[in-house]
Order: structure tokens, then C-alpha cells, then sequence
């Protein structure tokens, strides 16, 4: 999201948009008109997300915009067989992925579920050619079908051509949060510093192109 005064005035001239953040996620930065509400914190002179909801610019208050971080009338939800989920990447090795799942469908979850994805299931083809490392990073967020319950997860599959990488950053993205850019179905690039770095690219469609499988 931004870190300047500038796009606060562009955030919330867009009402309409809604803004999803995660725990943790840097909203922007602290300024003499820019002050910390419910649902986010301090720190570094930046403002965090402290959980996952909708971002609310309050500018009711003529002297500053209040910052805050809701959840809109969420109910429960749990993900089944065919569902496309969007998740994050927690931890990567050689034979899986573990994620932390924070929407199913359209529908922004309060608490995550747990969702695993395994070497044989990144890509259709080529499967014995797969590289976890070159694949995802922890950090990157991606579109998943859901193919299986487990006992404790869900079995996630990133086969198909529309799923997989959908934001990321570069490796050294503490010193530029600047989201990287595809430019092929297997590669990404920083667009300030130009690094390139292998990731499983989901080809984005429009919404109502990838549905879930009942």
C-alpha cells in the first residue's frame, strides 16, 4: 500500500475500492496529519496492520486522517474441494510450500486456515522439472485451487495456467517494496532496480474466467 501523504489523498478520493491488508502489512508512514486508529500500530514511523480487514482513511477529523483497520460482517467460511483460495507463503523447501490461506473465493477471511502445496502439484506439465526455490518466495501471495481436506490443511494445486504468483516482491524488498512485474509465465521483475527473480506466474483473467469446481 502507499507510505505518503499523496496517495492517502488518492486512497481516499476511492471509496469505492476496497483495500484488503494482512497482519503485519506497512500501510504508511506516520505524519503530523496522518495519526493511528483501531486495528493498526506504530512502529519505525510507520503505520502497521495489526489483522487482516478492510483499510479505513477516517477524515472526519479536520486536524488529520485516522488510519484504521476493520473486518465488514464476516461470517464463517471454510474452504472445500475446488474452491480458488488466496494465500500467502509462509515456508518453502524442497518438496512444499506451506501457505496461510486469508481468502477463499471473494470472501476475506477473520482467521486463516492452513494450506499446503506440494511440488507434484505447482505445474500441469514437467512435473519432475519443478523447483520449489524457483517457483515461490515466502511473502508471495497467490491464486490456489483447493484439491484436498487434510486432517490439519488443505491440499492446494497451482497447476493450472491462471494460478500461482500474484504479488511479489524482490528478495531485497526491505530496502524497496516496490511489487515486481511479470514478464513471462515463469519470471518476474523489480521495475525500479530491474533484479529479475523465477517465480510459477499465475496468468490473471478476468474474475468471472476462473471459477471454483463444484
Amino acid at each position: 500500500m502507499t507510505e505518503n501523504s499523496e496517495n492517502m489523498d488518492t486512497l481516499s478520493q476511492n471509496e469505492d475500492d476496497m483495500l484488503i491488508c494482512l497482519p503485519g502489512d506497512r500501510l504508511c508512514r506516520v505524519e503530523d496529519n496522518i495519526v493511528v486508529g483501531q486495528g493498526t500500530y506504530e512502529q519505525g514511523g510507520y503505520i502497521y496492520a495489526s489483522k487482516s480487514g478492510i483499510i479505513d482513511i477516517d477524515e472526519s477529523n479536520e486536524k488529520c486522517q485516522i488510519v484504521s483497520v476493520h473486518k465488514p460482517g464476516f461470517h464463517l467460511t471454510i474452504p472445500v474441494t475446488g474452491d480458488v483460495v488466496t494465500a500467502r507463503v509462509l515456508v518453502t523447501t524442497p518438496k512444499f510450500a506451506k501457505c496461510a490461506i486469508f481468502c477463499v473465493r471473494n470472501v476475506l477471511l477473520e482467521s486463516s486456515y492452513r494450506g499446503l502445496l506440494r511440488k507434484e502439484d505447482v505445474r500441469e506439465t514437467d512435473k519432475d522439472r519443478v523447483d520449489i526455490y524457483k517457483s515461490f518466495k515466502p511473502g508471495d501471495v497467490i491464486l490456489a485451487r483447493v484439491v484436498n481436506q487434510m486432517e490439519q490443511s488443505f491440499l492446494l494445486s497451482t497447476a493450472e495456467a491462471e494460478l500461482g504468483v500474484v504479488v511479489a516482491y524482490a528478495s531485497d524488498y526491505r530496502k524497496n517494496r516496490i511489487p515486481m512485474v511479470p514478464i513471462g509465465w515463469s519470471e518476474m521483475q523489480c521495475p525500479q532496480t530491474t533484479v529479475k527473480e523465477p517465480r510459477k506466474v499465475a496468468k490473471v483473467l478476468p474474475e468471472s474466467s476462473i471459477k471454483s469446481e463444484k
